[in-house]
């Protein structure tokens, strides 16, 4: 089955997080259904952001061997979409036409190399369609 969710990660922030209880159960919901459906995915980026902050800006930082085990057993089987040049092309493309950030512009890239027609974020506008790709706020 493909992909047809990018994942931001904000979600996986909310999923180990639980300081606020309504969004920790949004996101583990989203997280355990993509996983066991295999219909989300996430890219490098992603991974990275979220190990970074995990690691290092959680109150209660994850340990090394807790990171690794959430990046085998939850990033990794969703991880879909490499760096790569043309990705930052696009990118570049979607910052100038849209006026995101570039970090934002890298997501939205993302996941419409991937194919997928959602994107879940609390990032960006809630109901936007790009091309095919319509953001959705699953915490609103």
């Amino acid at each position: 089955m493909s992909a047809d969710t990018f994942l931001d990660t904000n979600v996986f922030v909310h999923h180990l997080d639980a300081t606020d209880k309504t969004k920790h159960a949004v996101a583990e919901r989203i997280v355990g259904e993509g996983l066991l459906a295999g219909t989300t995915c996430i890219s490098f980026q992603v991974v990275q952001e979220f190990l970074n902050v995990a690691t290092r800006k959680f109150r209660r930082p994850l340990a090394p061997d807790l990171a690794r085990e959430y990046l085998d057993t939850v990033l990794a089987p969703m991880m879909k979409v490499p760096a790569s040049i043309g990705l930052y092309q696009r990118a570049l493309d979607m910052q100038v036409r849209w006026r995101f950030g570039f970090y934002d512009s890298l997501v939205v890239a993302a996941a419409l190399a991937a194919g997928c027609t959602r994107l879940l974020t609390e990032d960006l506008q809630d109901g936007q369609r790009i091309e095919a790709l319509t953001i959705e706020n699953p915490f609103r």
